[in-house]
């Protein structure tokens, strides 16, 4: 996926995402790389915690203000702690939705993560193995 083909959303269409929308087919390389990306699930976190954020009103109702505060806050905890408890699922969806097979973010994900894991490897094996060492890590001829 390359980064000139990801068409990203304008601030009113990325409100509407954040709520569930879909969006137009311009932007499916950017949902699917929103769904995917190293940080998807601080992205998810993110878009909870604006679908809660019409709550604020809350503070106008008239009454102590630490009572609208607690109340606030509790109900933030609750919404984020649920939203990424299905984070995975409402991921999935969202990409679903712009047209990909069920499975193809999990997919995205998994297959980032053993490429990273490989780059890991290849860079501990190139700063602390040395050319006389085996697979096993002892000394070659000890």
């Amino acid at each position: 996926m390359t980064e000139a083909k990801r068409v990203r959303p304008d601030p009113v269409r990325w409100v509407w995402y954040a709520f569930g929308g879909k969006l137009p087919s311009r932007h499916d390389e950017w949902v699917l790389h929103d769904v995917t990306v190293r940080t998807w699930q601080l992205r998810h976190a993110v878009r909870s915690l604006v679908q809660i954020s019409p709550g604020l009103l809350f503070l106008l109702v008239p009454g102590p203000m630490w009572i609208k505060a607690m109340a606030i806050l509790g109900g933030a905890i609750l919404a984020v702690w649920y939203g990424m408890a299905y984070a995975e699922f409402t991921c999935e969806h969202r990409a679903f939705k712009q047209g990909y097979p069920l499975g193809t973010a999990r997919r995205v994900r998994k297959e980032a993560s053993e490429w990273m894991s490989e780059q890991q490897r290849a860079r501990y094996a190139a700063l602390y193995r040395t050319p006389e060492q085996d697979g096993s890590g002892e000394q070659a001829g000890s």
